[in-house]
Parts: structure tokens; sequence; C-alpha cells
């Protein structure tokens, strides 16, 4: 019964609402993964997005692939016991969905048939639990009510207990208590019950499984975690293979990917399960039907047509419903953009009350854009919300603020800024005028200002937004007051001027990303034409232009083999090639191959090249030091990188 249970819940897929979606058998429609064994469970503060584009340049050679059934088998050579798995990887790139395959090829005897009883607890549900108090066997109890009968015990039986989504976890897992479970019958709070677990105290051969995006992986200090695998998404391969299985006529499915690999951008997001998703739906339409408007081209677009898909489907659907498609996109929009602003990707009950959202009609406001706001029924009968992805949070948050603008000349991070002020003020600050390069500099500085990169998606999304192109997409959605009132050539200004002035290459990347969206290449062109006709070593470029040299090099299709310094700078003028190293350093990290013959390297460029070879991963294999006269210091500090454990390096110079 507990695997039939299982098998039931298991063995379909559902796209959008549990209660609502279409469900599609797992087996059908599922696309092996590409997962690696990864060093470490390192945290990582850089937008998810900005790692899935680093992720689709590394070759298939550097990493150690892992088939999802065999996380806990050790590979060829490793003689370690494999107890507890972290498994990393960004929103929406498929760790749920490998956890659900794993569960399911269990319960139909296909895979781990050693193991006798999986437990899937996902964080998600145990957080409707945090401030109860249960033993193992009563927590177990209720979340599968038919293991009543059973016993659960170290000696007689092995069991896996999968945690999903480390991530949204809202407990405190504290592993420095002194406080030990041995006996599955001893009450706890729940907190405690899993820190034991994954300590080891409790059911110590027991084995457990823990997903995570990357930003929390290090909630569980790494002396307990044995290893540390990563999905990687969908590999080229897989993309295509990816579309072939979800679009049945295939002379659709090979238009649809060739105008994905037409737009560098759009085929990077492909690695994301999610967004092939997104895009298959609005393509398949699109493409099929004689559409007459543009085919998406900017990740804006394939955003904006998706949500409009989604309200078609809403009305073919027929709810009765007391709200507009547009107030309750204003209202999702409202709850996207203040959670986003905090951090949050999971909701509850009071979060969409405060902004508006009827608890009790959810699920048929969950149903306005069947497959954009996921309502999740547990095991553990209690109400979780969330986006479908985090990109589509990002894009209504965006689309919030660009209205909120348009209809009522607001400035939304002005709102959050004064929301503690007294109405008074607030009412007066409301007439205000605010033009639309005000709020686009203000989104520019706040995404600039985080730490995280939380909002650079969303930047890109507002800018998006505001293109003429978008307005009369929007059009059909809803009602505008004002148009654009201004050109979007303040906004490119002062773009660029960031651009001259950022110091860090992931934001100045993002940053182009935005002009894309603007639809500016100017500096893009300019730095095509100088590489195209070899003249860059005579230029005289400014710090924009080499900014632009990184983008355009991080962001082709080609991998980068060889970094020659000499095809940047011209002469043997050691001053210039130093320079020229500094601003290209994010490209060096990534080349596999690097020549800074005669370069005169000081201290400083042997402590950069030091973080190279300690970066995980390392793509460094050749590195070229001829003519460079290091010294001691320098030479302490590169053989610090070279006994680094990420260290790959083959040839040194």
């Amino acid at each position: 019964m507990f695997r039939s249970n299982l098998m039931k819940k298991f063995g379909r897929l559902y796209e959008g609402t549990a209660t609502q979606g279409n469900p599609t058998l797992l087996n059908e429609i599922y696309t092996e993964l590409y997962i690696t064994e990864s060093e470490s469970g390192e945290f990582s503060n850089e937008h998810e997005v900005r790692q899935i584009e680093t992720q689709s340049r590394r070759t298939a050679t550097e990493d150690t692939a892992i088939k999802c059934n065999d996380i806990f088998r050790p590979l060829p050579g490793q003689d370690k016991a494999i107890r507890t798995v972290l498994t990393k990887g960004v929103a929406g790139i498929g760790k749920t969905v490998s956890v659900q395959k794993f569960i399911l090829d269990w319960t139909e005897g296909k895979e781990n048939q050693d193991v006798q009883f999986v437990f899937p607890l996902p964080f998600r549900e145990i957080n409707l639990m945090k401030d109860k108090t249960f033993s193992l066997s009563e927590l177990l109890h209720v979340f599968f009510p038919e293991t009543k009968e059973i016993e659960i015990s170290s000696h007689e039986h092995k069991v896996l207990f999968i945690f999903d989504g480390l991530d949204v976890c809202r407990l405190y897992l504290d592993f420095q208590s002194n406080v030990k479970l041995c006996d599955v019958s001893e009450s706890a709070s729940v907190d405690t019950l899993l820190t034991n677990l994954i300590v080891g105290n409790l059911l110590p051969s027991a084995l457990i499984w823990i997903t995570s995006r990357p930003a929390a992986a290090d909630l569980v200090p790494s002396q307990y975690v044995h290893r540390v695998t990563e999905v990687q998404g969908f590999n080229e391969p897989q993309k295509e293979e990816y579309f072939r299985k979800r679009i049945s006529d295939q002379s659709l499915a090979d238009r649809i990917i060739s105008h994905l690999k037409s737009s560098r951008s759009l085929y990077i997001m492909c690695h994301i399960p999610v967004f092939c998703w997104i895009s298959a739906a609005v393509l398949e339409k699109m493409l099929s039907q004689a559409e007459t408007g543009e085919i998406p081209k900017t990740l804006t677009q394939m955003y904006t047509h998706f949500l409009i898909l989604q309200t078609n489907i809403k009305r073919e659907k027929d709810y009765e419903k007391k709200v507009t498609d547009e107030d309750m996109i204003l209202k999702l929009g409202r709850l996207a953009f203040q959670q986003l602003v905090k951090g949050n990707v999971i909701f509850y009950e009071e979060d969409l009350r405060e902004c508006g959202i009827d608890v009790t009609e959810a699920s048929v406001y969950s149903g306005l854009c069947t497959q954009i706001f996921r309502e999740e029924f547990g095991l553990y009968q209690g109400k979780v919300f969330c986006f479908v992805h985090l990109s589509i949070q990002e894009h209504l948050a965006a689309l919030y603020a660009h209205l909120s603008w348009t209809n009522h000349n607001r400035n939304v991070f002005d709102q959050i800024t004064n929301q503690s002020l007294q109405s008074k003020v607030m009412d007066s600050f409301r007439f205000q005028h605010v033009s639309l390069s005000d709020l686009h500099q203000r989104a520019v500085d706040e995404a600039l200002q985080s730490k995280n990169g939380h909002l650079d998606l969303f930047l890109r999304f507002l800018l998006g937004l505001s293109m003429e192109s978008h307005q009369i997409i929007l059009q059909g959605l809803m009602k505008q007051t004002k148009s654009r009132s201004d050109s979007s050539e303040k906004t490119v200004e002062y773009i660029k001027k960031k651009i001259r002035t950022t110091d860090s290459p992931e934001k100045s990347i993002n940053l182009f990303y935005c002009l894309n969206e603007l639809g500016d290449h100017s500096l893009v062109e300019e730095i095509q034409q100088y590489l195209k006709s070899g003249t860059i070593k005579e230029a005289k470029l400014s710090k924009s232009l080499w900014s632009a040299i990184v983008f355009v090099l991080l962001t082709s299709e080609k991998k980068l083999a060889e970094f020659d310094i000499s095809k940047f700078v011209g002469g043997n003028n050691e001053t210039n090639k130093l320079e020229v190293f500094q601003k290209l350093l994010p490209v060096i990290k990534e080349s596999r191959s690097v020549l800074l013959c005669n370069c005169g390297i000081t201290d400083e460029g042997c402590a950069a090249l030091a973080s190279v070879l300690r970066s995980n991963p390392s793509h460094l294999r050749q590195l070229d030091l001829t003519r460079n006269k290091l010294g001691d210091s320098g030479v302490t500090l590169l053989s610090a990188g070279l006994e680094d454990t990420h260290c790959n390096l083959e040839k040194l110079r």
C-alpha cells in the first residue's frame, strides 16, 4: 500500500496547479538531466540566471556525470560509503523532478531495491509543522498513515529520507545543538528531529538525500555531507530531445528549436527545463498558427507572451469570478514584487491576504493563469503557494512596477522605502511626478547594490516592458493610462555610465543584457567590428568598451579554448599588457589555455591567477608565463593556487 500510494502521487507530472493542471505521465515526458559530482556544497550568491549562463559554457569533459538513480553508489575508483547526498541546482533546473523520477523508479521495482522505505519529506510541507513536537515515528505516521503498523528501526530496515528544497526551509536547523536523540519514539521539536537524523544520531544507517538551490547549500555543514551533486539541467542534445518529446509535430519541433538557437540568450536559458516548457507553450501556439505578432526574440517578450497565453487558457476554462484579469495580475504582481524584495519564493496564506488576495478563492486565483501560480497541497494538507519559477515571479514583479508607473505615476521602490511613514506623507508623496527614466535609474541602482543579484533579472524585464513593441503586446491584456512619455535614451546613457564605473564583471554583464532588452547594441557591435578586423590591438578603448569585450567573449557560442594576451594589445609594453590582463580576468577565468608572455605579472597578478586556479570549477589546463620575472612572494601566491584541490592545471611554463 505504501509503494502504491507513492506511485499514485509521483507517477504524474503536474505543470501548473496540482488540482487543475493537466497531468502528464512522468515516464512519457521525462528527459534525463545532466547531473555531475561537485567538489563542495559551497554557497553561491550570484544570480541564478548568471549561473546558468556560466554553466552553458562548461564542456562535458570537465565534469563527472552521475545518473540520478546512482547518487548513492560510489564512482569507479571511489571506496567511500555514501550516506548523505546534497544535490544543488538553480530554480527550475529539475531537482524536484529528479526526486520524483527516483521515487517512481523505486515504487515500480526498477532501481534501488535494496532500500525498503523511501520517505519524501519536502521542506515546504515540513515548514507547516515547525512549532510542533513529535517523535520520528509520529512524524512519519502523520505524513504516511499507512506506516502506523510498522516500527521503523535501524537494524531491520534500510530507509531513505528525501528532504527536497532546503532553500525554502523556515525551520532553524541548529547543528551545534547538544540535544542528542537516538530513539525513534523520543519526542522533540521537528527541527531537532531533522538535525539528529542528518547528523546520524537517529537511524545512523538511514540514507539522506537533500536538495537545495546553491544559495542555501551551506545550511548543512560539509562534515555531514558525503557527496555533493549538481543538477546542470539539459545539455545540448537533451534540450532538443525535450522539444521532440513535448511537441508531437516534428517539423514544428524543428522550427521551434531553430528559432531558439537563433537567439543566444534564449537558447542559453533552455538549460532550465522550466524555461523549455515556457518556450514550448508560447512557440507551439505562435509558430503553428497564422499569428500576426512578432515571434519573441528576447526574454521579456517570451515571458509576456506566456502571461497572455495563460490568461487565454483561463478564459477557455470559463471560471466564474468577481475579479478581472487585470486586477488579478496586479495583485499577483504586487505579491511577486513585495516577496522578491524580501527574498521569498514560497508564500503562505497571510502573505496572500496582505496583497488583497482572498484565500478562500485562492484556487480560482491560481487558476487565473493556471501555470503561473502554483498552489501546492502536500501529503500534510496545509496550503503553500509559489510561482512556478523564480523568473515568472520576477517578470510579474517587473510588470507591477511598470504598471504602477504608467497608471498611477508611482515609483514602487519609493513605496517600499516609505511604507512606515504616516499616510499623510504618503498622500503628498504620491503626487510627485516620476519620469520613466527616474524609475529605471532607481531600479538600476537597486540592482547594482544587491549583494546576491536578486534584482538582476527583474531589471532586465522592467526595461524590456518599456519598449514600444511591448506596449502593443500588452494592449490586449490591460489598459495603460499613459504611454512612454520620455524615450529610453536617458536610461541607455545611464546604463552606459554605470558600465564605465562598475568594477564587478557580473554586474556589467547584466547591464549589457539590459541594453539588449532596450534594443541598444552599439557597444557590442563596435567591439565585434574590432574583433573581426583584428584592429583591437591598435584601438584606444574606453572602460565600457573593455567591459563589452568581456560580455562578447563570455556570451559567444564558441567555447573559450585559448586566451592570448598578444591578440588584444600590440608591442611589448608590459604596463599595457598588465592593464589588459586585469580588465579581461573574467575571460581568463573561463579559458582552458592562457598565454601571458612578457606581461610583467606582479604579485597582484599572481594572486589573481591563484584565484582562477582555485575557482570551482577551474577550467584552466595550460598557463604560459614565459618571460615574466616573478618575485618570491608572487611564486608563493601562485603555488598556493596550484596546491588547491580545485586546480586542474596540466602544463605550466
